[in-house]
């Protein structure tokens, strides 16, 4: 696990995040165009489940330890551009609030518990950075003016995906394999798939070969486990199918 970033740090990012995601909106054509990452939704679909989701985890944070989570906000968003972007700048102030209420080290309920990623205020907020990130950048496709992001919160983006996602104790149900992630800005990342589950970790000097490798620049590498890019966008070594068994596993625990 990276916890590379401060809790404080972490809270900005949503915010700054969230006015890059709400001026991509704002510079669209439409609500109604297509998002062509997230095929069937439209930018306003885009932006009702960006603040949705940022409500949801507001409640879940207040809510503090328990078993199950609280029911989503079902309030629906308005069509109107201003109106819309007014209720989502609400959204992401009550997960602000919520965070800065309960601070870093408060626990709640996490779908991804089992894993590496602490499921805690921390965890959330790191995980609601690069889900706003992520979706900046499906508003901004949307939009015809897609931005480069930031290398540094893009490197966090793939350790952050691979601690929370590609993180489990359910026994992985082909061969053992490893799998090198490495980012031309100089980062790399080892994901191990066995009968112990997925185990992510810094790649060091000494980790054994890699079953199959991907090499790009982070963005790419953020996009690429996000589902947005594809094996060609990137360079392959070794065995392929390990990533299309890897992107094809729903584990049960």
């Amino acid at each position: 696990m990276t916890e590379s970033l401060e809790y404080s740090a972490l809270l900005q990012l949503i915010d700054e995040r969230s006015a890059a995601f709400r001026s991509a909106v704002a510079a669209a054509p439409s609500l109604d165009v297509p998002v062509p990452s997230c095929p069937e939704w439209t930018l306003f679909d885009l932006v009702q489940h960006l603040g949705t989701g940022q409500r949801w985890w507001a409640a879940i944070v207040a809510a503090g330890p328990a078993e199950a989570p609280p029911a989503k906000d079902a309030a629906e968003a308005l069509r109107e551009l201003e109106a819309l972007l007014a209720w989502y700048a609400e959204s992401n102030e009550l997960l602000l609030s919520a965070l800065r209420e309960a601070g870093p080290e408060r626990g709640c309920w996490t779908w991804w518990a089992a894993g590496v990623s602490p499921a805690n205020a921390w965890g959330v907020a790191r995980r609601r950075v690069h889900e706003v990130l992520v979706h900046t950048y499906d508003a901004q496709l949307a939009a015809g003016a897609v931005q480069p992001m930031p290398a540094d919160l893009a490197i966090d983006g793939v350790a952050e995906f691979l601690d929370t996602c590609n993180s489990t104790p359910a026994a992985w149900p082909h061969e053992a394999a490893t799998i090198h992630y490495h980012a031309t800005e100089g980062r790399s990342w080892l994901l191990t798939l066995d009968g112990t589950g997925a185990w992510p970790a810094p790649l060091t000097d000494d980790a054994a070969p890699a079953s199959a490798s991907a090499t790009g620049t982070a963005e790419q590498l953020l996009l690429f486990v996000w589902g947005r890019l594809t094996l060609s966008d990137l360079k392959i070594g070794g065995d392929q199918q390990v990533f299309e068994q890897l992107i094809a596993w729903e584990p049960e625990e």
